[in-house]
């Protein structure tokens, strides 16, 4: 099978939220989440805490346990959300994927640039399938420039960024803050971003 529904403990509603999602304002929204780590999810929580139709796409590598269960972490990076296991690395899990997308409104992605080339969901492709799509990316330098190509994750931005090296005591070397703060201020960019793209859309 190349998709594989999984719905965990994190998207149980108790008797009363149902309504309340409802009436939440991006309700008729749906987002297809192709996220990783921490700021792509960071991004994707916003617009499911209000109220978005959330499809988290898992590879089957990973799926729910590889991303920490049912751990605190994970549940509340994927909180109101919902998952399914595709292969898009084989041409019947794109089939599927694309599918989903003909229905959606905005796919989110956050890897290095080459990856949704290989895997078919740049914004060509996407905007081939369903012309209304809007494609969020979060990526580490860009989607293209000399460094376009690598990854980047929240201590390289802290370092190349300069805010390691005013963190700590006198005396002491780089010292990453407590927090992922780079990764979680591109999550909210990013779903700010989004959120234009989409009123624009609507205009």
């Amino acid at each position: 099978d190349c998709a594989q529904v999984n719905l965990s403990a994190a998207h149980s509603r108790t008797p009363g939220k149902a309504s309340m999602k409802e009436s939440m304002p991006l309700t008729d929204i749906t987002v297809i989440d192709l996220t990783i780590a921490r700021a792509g999810p960071t991004a994707v929580r916003q617009l499911a805490d209000w109220g978005a139709n959330v499809v988290r796409i898992d590879a089957p590598s990973e799926g729910f346990e590889a991303d920490g269960g049912m751990s605190p972490d994970y549940l509340n990076l994927h909180r109101n959300k919902r998952s399914i296991v595709i292969d898009l690395k084989n041409p019947e899990g794109q089939a599927t994927f694309h599918r989903l997308v003909e229905s959606a409104d905005v796919v989110v992605e956050n890897m290095r640039s080459p990856v949704k080339h290989k895997l078919g969901f740049d914004f060509e492709t996407l905007s081939s399938v369903n012309p209304q799509i809007i494609l969020g990316s979060i990526s580490g330098f860009g989607q293209d420039g000399p460094y376009g190509e690598r990854g980047g994750v929240d201590q390289i931005a802290q370092g190349m960024g300069g805010l390691m090296s005013i963190t700590g005591l006198p005396g002491q070397g780089p010292v990453r803050v407590g927090i992922p703060v780079a990764d979680l201020c591109a999550g909210l960019f990013a779903f700010q971003g989004i959120m234009i793209a989409l009123m624009e859309r609507e205009q």
